[in-house]
């Protein structure tokens, strides 16, 4: 004898003799459907976490490359001031670096 499949919504794991005593007695069956409680939302605190570690990192970044070219700027500015010598205007003489005499 095969076993007509439940009309409708109705689950398929549901015991034959159920289906058939609601059938024949037309009490309707009652499915009750046991769901996990619903998990902490990690992608409601990841994101949020993301963004701001993104953003630090990007700030020290930009940090160490500005501190990166100062000191660049730095070096090459005394290069420049030891190789030009004094420089005047108008009388005013300023020597921009010392000599290597001691």
């Amino acid at each position: 004898m095969s076993q007509p499949t439940p009309p409708g919504q109705i689950a398929p794991h549901i015991p034959a003799d159920v289906f058939q005593r609601a059938q024949a007695t037309g009490q309707p069956v009652v499915v009750v459907v046991q769901s996990a409680p619903p998990a902490f939302p990690w992608q409601r605190l990841l994101i949020p976490f993301a963004i701001a570690g993104a953003a630090a990192l990007g700030t020290w970044g930009v940090v160490a490359a500005l501190a990166w070219l100062m000191d660049v700027a730095a070096h090459t500015a005394t290069v420049i001031a030891s190789t030009a010598g004094p420089i005047g205007a108008g009388g005013i003489t300023l020597k921009l670096a010392r000599g290597k005499d001691t």
